[in-house]
């Protein structure tokens, strides 16, 4: 089965869901602006990837999750954790290093986990989250909890064979699992025609996973096939495959400022002034009457207030003692 998802109305989600939706991505986008501030001010240690545009599929699709189902994350995974419920104090710790961070300090901004939100950790390896998101979800089903797992990746991962090894057993035991493709178009700086042979919704079709694809910029939309995949786990009915048009508005990284070379401006600008998920989202809003200027503005002013005191906490507290530089590390 592979369909195209499309939602014309905000009532499809209810309006205190699409609100909550849209304070929820408009904080994805806040955290993410402020972890370019703390790399450009060389406040931060390492590199970020920013989701900054992207963030209608993480809500979207968390949205539809209950606080125990599972995801696996990736390297560009700020804000699939914080959709599933990190909170922006332990994300920015975790970024500076912090003994306060999820992996106190010592996992980065590509190694963020948080189990007790079923978050089972972000992956520097493309494509390393398929097997672990494909063992919980054989966990899920073994133990009948009628829970779901959802690997989140990148179109880049098309190109490992662990993806289609993991869905190949998914399909075959009929597993609870959700693969989240974001295709954002370009694998680091090489458009993904280039790299990626045939029809991308042809590949999970050749094992019989269910799929749509979804306009990623629509959070409507992503949360109406989220809800139609994890309706279909919970029921036995085996796997889908979310291929989740996007695009990044930054670079590969924050240290790719120029992409003049691989990624045309009038591109990016277009992207970013027609289908910016966060300003789409406030046309419906506005246009259907659901919240007026003056309430997204308090919105915007606490979300900002909020994570300029989540930096603060996090640049005030401590680092790890020495002692621990053996402790918690796995590989």
């Amino acid at each position: 089965m592979n369909t195209v998802s499309n939602v014309k109305k905000s009532s499809d989600v209810g309006v205190d869901r699409l609100l909550h939706m849209y304070r929820q991505m408009l904080a994805i986008r806040l955290f993410e602006e402020r972890a370019n501030d703390l790399y450009t001010r060389a406040l931060m240690p390492g590199l970020a990837h920013l989701y900054i545009g992207e963030e209608a599929i993480a809500v979207g699709m968390c949205e539809a999750l209950d606080r125990s189902d599972y995801i696996t994350s990736t390297h560009r995974g700020h804000g699939h954790c914080l959709a599933k419920g990190a909170t922006p104090d332990r994300m920015f710790a975790e970024l500076l290093g912090k003994a306060s961070g999820y992996c106190k300090g010592k996992g980065g901004s590509m190694h963020i986990a948080d189990p007790a939100t079923g978050n089972l950790g972000a992956n520097a390896i493309v494509g390393g989250g398929a097997g672990i998101a494909t063992g919980a979800a054989f966990s899920a089903k073994y133990l009948g909890t009628k829970q779901v797992s959802v690997c989140f990746f990148g179109e880049g991962a098309l190109g490992q064979g662990v993806l289609y090894e993991e869905m190949n057993l998914a399909q075959l035991w009929k597993l609870p699992a959700i693969y989240v493709c974001e295709n954002n178009m370009y694998n680091e700086y090489t458009h993904y025609s280039e790299t990626t042979a045939g029809e991308i919704l042809a590949r999970p079709a050749a094992f019989g996973v269910a799929a749509e694809r979804v306009d990623g910029q629509d959070v409507r939309a992503v949360y109406a096939a989220a809800d139609r995949a994890v309706r279909r786990g919970r029921s036995g009915q085996g796997p889908t495959f979310l291929l989740c048009d996007t695009y990044r508005h930054h670079g590969h990284h924050v240290g790719d400022i120029s992409r003049e070379y691989y990624r045309p401006k009038d591109e990016e600008q277009r992207w970013m002034s027609e289908r910016d998920p966060i300003k789409l989202c406030e046309g419906w809003v506005s246009a259907e009457g659901l919240a007026d200027g003056d309430t997204l503005d308090r919105m915007r002013a606490e979300l900002t207030a909020t994570m300029d005191a989540a930096v603060q906490s996090a640049m005030a507290a401590p680092y790890p003692q020495p002692h621990e530089v053996d402790q918690d590390v796995y590989a």
